[in-house]
């Protein structure tokens, strides 16, 4: 790509861009936006095409979106072909514990932590749902783990190994017991004892006999509980309004036709189990014993109403093992759910790992120029380098030590980002931008870079770096680069290290239309732009009071007439509608040892900011510095000059001397504390124009990222008052 042809409409608030990047000469363009304006708009634009996904406007959906992002022979851009690095985020450094020190690529990365998000919400709602059933407080991670694995933190490979018998489950008969009241420790203790041991047999054996002399009761198949699902079951399902019938087969058939005799006749048949006299006196036993330990009464009292549930106690952990099993069946969609997702992610993380494997030797060169460049108070390194290097292990992962001026010490990346200044972690985020770069480096891939905002709020050193790594990037022959930003101090410098005047554009904001236009005013706007055009353009003229009077103030004191004659023009002084174009003409000539003259030397100074200050609502939006300036002069003169003709006082306004502008104020309110409104728009003056008029040659970035929307309106305001 020689050329980058760029047409936009409607894309993210751009409502018409159209721009040709000549890349044939020089390989970066910076651009300065003031916020609000365009940058991060046309960063997502061109993200869109790396993602290969249609832009629009988010706010006006309905508006038509056109984008055309094309080569010097109108041939698309590839999406590999393009990479956004935007601002840094939060979401940028808060990996999860799965990937908190997996180094791999940002992309594959983020696929990694969403696989394992979205198992982590199935898993949520599983564990939630099996408390609901269970009824437990307790961990039910480990609980299932330890019951069917051999260790506590086996959960996944727990559930996977009861899959298949979950499966083939025709129902869930343990889905309704409270697990945490048979397995408290001091019950499963009790259970464990040998006396219970031997009451329980007992009643087993028993229950056993009486089972098998049932004449429909089965051991292993068709118990009282299998029968009752059973009856529940055709009932809801609606087999006997049918006009179905089942046979029973004893000695002799039973036809049963109705949901209530089938119910009648299991009643029957479990209360002449449950009424044995033996079994009633083997039950009697395991009572008592359970009555004397007042540890288990809540237990003694679920059995009471659960005598169903004795025969399994004789193996307690497969008892465990059923109730689980149950659950899971109680909720199996869940339960199929977590296992699909967790299944799948495991593949695909895996797949992830072998890829994070390629890319090891890649981190370490990345690593090391981190370490290089950034000034952080940790050095990182790869903590299992060896046993990479003797291929016991593939992923890289990071160590990080803490460094102060005396000690160093090894630290878990979760502790060190406690620690961690914000610009420090913005400076831990570009460790995936450098892979990135190096990466497309490595494989020589024809790519353009779209840098937004990269550096913003870094401190100065790693700014520094950061800007010394553009410059590296903008070295490389096969990188191009736009560099986006609304902080024009950063502007500015990488204008002073590498990106040609020529390259460097400015936005303008129309109505109905963004234009890019060449850059002025990045080094010492004063000397290099207003100077020249003193004499000749009435806004620069204006602008320059401040600076001027600012030279007087530093060279001759407060005290020169020159010094007083220029605070005329800033503040409503007697004198102020007097002073005319030669009188400034001679205190710049004077001061600079110049000769010029202005066209119409006896032309009011007053009247030419007013006359300015008007021309400036019809500007477009865009950088404006000396529309700024003429509009925050002629906003708080104009202010003045409304409270002095108000308060009508004129020995109080010579006695001002200094802070002009909020004495007044004070003096007004006194005089006029029922107009809200007027008092609202003075406090305004009073809070915007300021520091945009006290302002010198080289601390006027504030008033450059600032809009000067809000400057318009107030001068309306204020213009409204007379």
């Amino acid at each position: 790509m020689i050329k980058l042809n760029v047409d936009l409409e409607n894309c993210y608030g751009i409502k018409k861009l159209q721009k040709q990047f000549d890349f044939s000469r020089k390989k970066t363009y910076a651009i300065y936006a003031a916020n609000g304006v365009m940058k991060s708009s046309l960063a997502l634009t061109f993200k869109d095409v790396a993602d290969a996904i249609a832009s629009r406007d988010r706010i006006f959906p309905a508006r038509v979106c056109s984008r055309q992002i094309t080569d010097e022979n109108g041939v698309d851009l590839p999406k590999e072909s393009i990479y956004v690095i935007r601002p840094y985020d939060d979401e940028d450094i808060s990996h999860t514990e799965k990937t908190s020190t997996l180094l791999v690529d940002s992309k594959l990365r983020k696929e990694y932590e969403d696989l394992h998000i979205e198992i982590d919400k199935s898993k949520e709602k599983f564990l939630k749902a099996l408390k609901e059933q269970s009824g437990s407080k307790k961990d039910l991670e480990k609980e299932i783990s330890s019951t069917f694995t051999k260790s506590d933190d086996e959960f996944y490979l727990a559930l996977i190994s009861v899959k298949d018998e979950v499966l083939a489950q025709k129902d869930a008969p343990f889905a309704g017991v409270n697990y945490d009241t048979i397995f408290d420790e001091k019950v499963l203790s009790f259970l464990g004892t040998q006396d219970v041991k031997t009451a329980i047999e007992s009643y087993i054996k028993k229950y056993n006999e009486l089972l098998a002399a049932s004449t429909y009761f089965k051991k292993g198949t068709f118990n009282y509980y299998n029968a009752a699902t059973i009856a529940k079951s055709l009932a809801e399902n609606g087999f006997f309004n049918a006009n179905h019938s089942v046979n029973l087969n004893a000695d002799e058939k039973l036809e049963i036709t109705s949901q209530k005799q089938l119910e009648e006749l299991i009643a029957k048949e479990k209360e002449g189990i449950s009424n044995d006299m033996d079994l009633r006196k083997k039950f009697a036993d395991i009572e008592k014993m359970i009555t004397k330990n007042s540890n288990v009464r809540n237990f003694a009292a679920y059995l009471g109403e659960h005598e169903e549930l004795l025969p399994e106690l004789a193996n307690i952990e497969s008892f465990r093992g059923k109730i689980w099993k149950s659950y899971f069946k109680a909720r199996l969609e869940l339960y199929e759910n977590l296992l699909e997702k967790y299944q799948l992610g495991e593949k695909r993380g895996n797949e992830i790992e072998e890829e994070a494997s390629k890319q090891r030797t890649q981190w370490e060169s990345v690593i090391e120029v981190f370490n290089s460049r950034f000034f952080v108070p940790f050095k990182l390194t790869a903590e299992n380098k060896i046993p990479i290097i003797l291929g016991k292990e593939q992923i890289i992962n990071l160590a990080f030590t803490f460094e102060d001026e005396v000690d160093r010490a090894p630290v878990e990346k979760d502790a060190l980002m406690q620690v961690l200044s914000t610009g420090e972690k913005r400076a831990f985020y570009v460790l995936n931008i450098i892979f990135e770069v190096e990466a497309r480096k490595k494989a020589k891939q024809e790519t353009l870079f779209i840098i937004d905002d990269i550096a913003d709020s870094f401190d100065y050193k790693n700014k520094y770096a950061i800007i010394q790594y553009l410059k590296d990037i903008a070295e490389e022959p096969h990188f191009k680069q736009i560099i986006l930003t609304h902080n024009f101090d950063f502007f500015r410098t990488i204008n002073s290290r590498f990106v040609e005047n020529t390259c460097c554009l400015m936005v303008l904001k129309s109505s109905d239309r963004i234009s890019l236009k060449q850059a002025t005013g990045i080094r010492n706007i004063f000397v290099n732009d207003w100077k020249p055009n003193f004499f000749t353009d009435p806004k620069m003229k204006i602008a320059s009071i401040p600076f001027i009077r600012n030279l007087i103030e530093f060279t001759k004191g407060n005290k020169d007439p020159d010094f007083n004659k220029l605070t005329s023009l800033l503040h409503w002084k007697s004198d102020s509608a007097r002073v005319t174009e030669s009188e400034l003409d001679r205190i710049y000539n004077s001061l600079f040892g110049t000769a010029g003259a202005s066209p119409d030397g006896d032309k009011l100074v007053f009247d030419s900011i007013q006359h300015e200050a008007v021309e400036c609502l019809k500007a477009c939006d865009g950088i404006n510095l000396e529309n700024k300036i003429v509009l925050s002069i002629a906003i708080r003169i104009v202010a003045e000059q409304f409270m002095v003709k108000k308060i009508n006082d004129a020995k109080f306004v010579e006695s001002i001397k200094s802070n002009q502008t909020p004495r007044l104020f004070k003096k007004f309110k006194e005089l006029f504390g029922g107009d809200v409104s007027t008092i609202e728009i003075i406090q305004r003056v009073i809070l915007m124009t300021p520091e945009n008029i006290h302002l010198n040659s080289f601390m006027y970035e504030p008033i450059l990222d600032m809009s000067d929307k809000h400057l318009r309106n107030l001068y309306k305001d204020v213009l409204a008052l007379k």
